[in-house]
């Protein structure tokens, strides 16, 4: 019995090292991917961001909303529930106004909640609100 505990005792700290190394490399994997992930999602969020343009002011063109709405039918697959909503709230103002230019605020309230949301889901969480956010328009 008493051979068997110093047999016990010597692999201990082998059986210690093992486990170490596997939790270490467990978290470390996952943090990778979470990183990844969020680098993803950043660059989609950025993306779509710059698609908004299409929307608003001078900016404001057939060209990128196209290409909004592509990149928006692929934001399905990593947007936030919050983040679909608040796109899905613009394109129902869009539809709503058949092609005429909205109210401004009304706009700006609903561009505004679609970058919050993408802020919240990428940050957690934010102080600003949806008129932090404005689009400036550069005359050349």
């Amino acid at each position: 019995m008493e051979c068997l505990m110093e047999i016990f005792k010597s692999l201990l700290p082998v059986f210690s090292l093992v486990i170490g190394s596997i939790l270490t490399y467990y978290f470390g994997i996952k943090s990778k991917r979470g990183e990844s992930a969020l680098k993803y999602k950043e660059e989609q969020y950025a993306k779509l961001l710059i698609k908004l343009q299409g929307f608003v002011g001078q900016t404001a063109n057939v060209e990128t909303k196209k290409e909004f709405f592509e990149e928006q039918y692929k934001s399905w697959l990593y947007c936030s529930d919050e983040v679909i909503e608040a796109i899905n709230e613009m394109v129902s103002l869009v539809i709503e106004n058949k092609g005429d230019v909205p109210d401004p605020e009304e706009g700006q309230r609903v561009i505004g909640n679609i970058v919050v949301a993408m802020r919240k889901d990428l940050y957690g969480k934010t102080k600003l609100g949806h008129k932090s956010f404005t689009y400036t328009d550069v005359i050349g």
